[in-house]
């Protein structure tokens, strides 16, 4: 029996931490500890400022070990979404043995010489955030093949071509000063797209032609996949913290005030709202003693200006990536800003396509008596916990920090000795994200912060006002 094992995931999002930890047992995946935190100092899903951004993951950390009694020595932890380019590479291998056949380890190598043979202009700004094979050729016989189909032929050479993700070198140097700044190791950098899309995307969705459409705080990212391979990546720089600055400039708001209105009133297509329209939002100043009045009708339309914009700039995305047209499955919607009510229909009438919302795939992981982990916030932070229990050697609560923990290394290969690494370079199945090994020295991260743990009792989580079926009382009974 394998002994078990936890995972702590951490997605760095603009608006907020979502910590969660997993004991892995065998196949098992049991999510114990799941929440959400106030993030600072991280704007666009880039970590600006170290320092403060440390304070709430520290408090967040602190907080799980304590309920959990445990320590978490390790987090896993997801690269930036926006300012991500795509580009193409290539390899060629000539074959010793044209008699043989492929194997993997060919297939590896190759991939391996693709990435380590493309030229970053500037390495001091730039660096590889990670790779998809997309196809294969082997000789003339056999062209445009996938991984699966490629491995087990005979040839004379083998040629791969690879979507190669490049993104700002500080954005990873900055996440790792913030780890420091807390005392933890990155027990791995992920690249976020393929891991949301495994805890939300089916198998046929991947083969048939999907767009997954993750709506953050401060980034919408655009992920599609097609033959089970994704395709293309891009990310606009607003979300769902427009919205709110909407509100607020519109209405006078300060930012609290209008986020809490968003999450209990807000709603796109202010005509399909109905009676619900007609009502309004009274809200009480006890400093002074007055009030402000906001029709729902109104806050709707500044919502759904906002919303048309983000839909329609997504849709420039999948026109441009060439895959308008193949999209079997059209358009999933996830993360936080999905939530929206009516964001889906707007999506669909915009664009014709097919739209459903995306939960974390229940299917994956248990996580009884852990509230929160089926919402779609929590997709990104699942996501990680799904693709690192790939990793068998990974443990957030060892007794010491994984040595080669930072961004982009990769793992041992088969046939070497068995060590703690930061990142599987060659994932077994075909599609997956490679992760390039780090061409610069590794920075050791600092010894960790002792602490002893204080008895405290649990706080409850406030919980957000939800736009459902109760809307008309809430409005009936407020004064």
């Amino acid at each position: 029996m394998q002994a078990e094992r936890y995972i702590a995931a951490a997605d760095l999002g603009s608006s907020k931490i979502a910590l969660s930890v997993a004991k892995i047992e065998g196949d098992d995946i049991q999510v114990i500890y799941y929440k959400e935190t106030p993030s600072d100092g991280i704007r666009n899903s880039y970590v600006f400022n170290p320092k403060r951004a440390a304070g709430p993951l520290r408090a967040a950390i602190k907080e799980a070990e304590e309920e959990l009694n445990i320590k978490i020595l390790q987090v896993v932890v997801g690269l930036p979404r926006y300012d991500v380019r795509q580009e193409i590479a290539s390899a060629r291998m000539e074959r010793s043995d044209p008699s043989t056949c492929i194997t993997r380890d060919e297939i590896n190598t190759l991939k391996s010489i693709a990435i380590d043979s493309y030229p970053i202009a500037d390495e001091g700004k730039e660096e590889i955030y990670g790779a998809v094979a997309q196809s294969f050729s082997a000789d003339e016989e056999l062209v445009c093949a996938s991984e699966h189909d490629v491995v087990g032929v005979t040839a004379n050479a083998i040629e791969g071509n690879f979507k190669v993700f490049v993104g700002a070198q500080k954005a990873v140097s900055n996440i790792d000063i913030m780890l420091n700044e807390v005392g933890v190791a990155p027990a791995r950098k992920m690249f976020l797209p393929n891991t949301v899309a495994r805890a939300v995307l089916s198998e046929a969705e991947k083969e048939n032609g999907v767009a997954l459409v993750e709506i953050g705080a401060g980034v919408t990212s655009l992920t599609i996949y097609r033959g089970k391979i994704l395709r293309h990546y891009s990310a606009i720089p607003f979300g769902g913290r427009s919205i709110t600055t909407d509100i607020k400039y519109e209405c006078g708001f300060n930012e609290e005030l209008a986020e809490n209105i968003k999450l209990a009133f807000g709603a796109c297509m202010p005509e399909k709202l109905q009676s619900l329209s007609e009502k309004i939002i009274q809200i009480n100043d006890e400093e002074n003693g007055s009030y402000e009045q906001l029709p729902v009708k109104y806050l709707s339309e500044i919502i759904t200006c906002r919303a048309r914009e983000i839909i329609e700039a997504v849709l420039w995305q999948i026109q441009d990536s060439g895959y308008a047209d193949k999209l079997r499955n059209g358009v999933v919607l996830t993360g936080g800003g999905a939530n929206l009510v009516n964001l889906a229909n707007l999506l669909k009438e915009i664009s014709g396509y097919t739209v459903r919302i995306g939960y974390p795939r229940s299917q994956a992981f248990s996580a009884i008596g852990c509230s929160g982990t089926g919402e779609t916030g929590a997709v990104a932070s699942i996501g990680m916990i799904l693709e690192a229990k790939r990793d068998p050697r990974l443990n957030c609560l060892d007794e010491a920090p994984h040595p080669s923990a930072q961004a982009g290394e990769g793992a041992a290969e088969e046939g070497q000795e068995a060590a703690p690494v930061a990142e599987t370079l060659f994932p077994e199945e075909p599609g997956e994200v490679i992760t390039p090994r780090k061409q610069k020295a590794e920075k050791k991260p600092n010894k960790f912060v002792s602490w002893i743990r204080q008895k405290s009792h649990q706080v409850g989580e406030a919980a957000e006002g939800a736009f459902d079926s109760t809307m008309g009382n809430l409005f009936d009974e407020m004064k």
